[in-house]
């Protein structure tokens, strides 16, 4: 029980940060809570929101993955250059699977060469943006297939279809970590790995599942990206694996792992495209703009790390209870006990 209201207790925080910021800005700029705004909140928000799904997994797991924006930068222009000569659904089957395989190569690297997720991760990055740059000569990949950025521009019953893939992406991914037996593997693994070994859990393949997973969702990230520009830029992925950290660690998600939920980390990626939003709104400085989400982020990180430390620090300490009447006084330990009496 006291897990759970833990648990709760950091969704409510990144609520509660996402409630205050959103009412600071709707008295700032009287623009911010118009509803053509507030979709496009959502439509900045998406490509975000999708990476931090994975990334959600792979912290949980107690590692990280600093590859994603790499990973959503290469299957974009793998995508674009199959799009080009062969048409959508080979495209998207391409750019899908090369997530995959980027997921796939990141796993068995933490779980078979056991390296560590952070160096594994990084030196993928290095790789993929190389690779990526090498295929595009540095320049942009145009995209002139209008069914293909429609999965950017278009709307559904008046709302964008990216907004639509991101709550979708929450939907199935989110019941897949709370409700099945997967799931509970990936919570069992981050909070002890060697227990869940022993219990008979497949760490390993528990692990090469999620880093498939955050592959792929990267280069859906990149489908929507690609098709709101109309190009496949080859740095488009830079700094985004930072963000989606940024997105789970504000939504609640444990760095220590076996703890966090896909929702928190939803309102975790809305914090963070309000507060781009109403700064855009404002005309803040885009130097500052990086200044006050590095504030926001050590923010959660403090409260994720000292919480219980705060929580004792203004805890209201009940008086004694008086003792009751009735009850006859205990013996003190220290009193010695009369010897019975002999009689003759």
């Amino acid at each position: 029980m006291s897990s759970t209201l833990k648990s709760v207790a950091r969704q409510l925080r990144a609520v509660w940060m996402l409630l205050l910021v959103g009412v600071i800005l709707s008295i700032a700029s009287p623009v911010f809570l118009t509803s053509t705004n507030l979709l496009n909140v959502g439509l900045a928000t998406s490509v975000v929101a999708l990476l931090a799904i994975g990334q959600t997994y792979i912290i949980i797991l107690a590692e990280i993955d600093l590859s994603v924006g790499a990973t959503l930068g290469f299957s974009s222009v793998v995508t674009a250059l199959v799009l080009r000569d062969h048409g959508l659904l080979p495209a998207l089957a391409a750019g899908l699977g090369v997530g995959a395989a980027v997921g796939l190569v990141n796993g068995l690297l933490v779980t078979r060469a056991r390296m560590p997720s952070f160096i594994a991760t990084l030196a993928m990055m290095s790789i993929l943006s190389g690779m990526t740059l090498q295929l595009t000569d540095g320049n942009p990949v145009t995209i002139g297939d209008y069914d293909f950025q429609g999965i950017g521009q278009d709307y559904l019953a008046g709302i964008p279809v990216p907004v639509w893939v991101m709550v979708a992406g929450y939907a199935v991914f989110g019941v897949l970590l709370a409700r099945t037996g997967f799931g509970r593997f990936v919570y069992a693994t981050g909070d002890n790995l060697e227990a869940a070994r022993l219990s008979g859990i497949r760490t390993r393949r528990v692990k090469v599942l999620a880093f498939v997973i955050t592959g792929l969702l990267a280069a859906l990230g990149g489908f929507i990206l690609t098709a709101r520009l109309s190009t496949a830029e080859p740095t488009a992925g830079t700094g985004l694996e930072l963000e989606s950290i940024a997105a789970v660690i504000i939504g609640g998600t444990s760095l220590a792992g076996g703890r966090g939920k896909l929702l928190g980390t939803l309102v975790g990626a809305l914090v963070l495209g309000v507060i781009d939003n109403g700064m855009n709104l404002l005309d803040v400085s885009p130097f500052l703009q990086s200044v006050v989400k590095g504030v926001v982020i050590l923010l959660a990180v403090f409260l994720d790390r000292n919480v219980d430390a705060l929580r004792s620090m203004v805890a209201w300490r009940r008086p004694p209870l008086p003792s009751d009447p009735s009850t006859p006084d205990a013996v003190p330990a220290s009193s010695p006990v009369p010897a019975a009496r002999h009689t003759p």
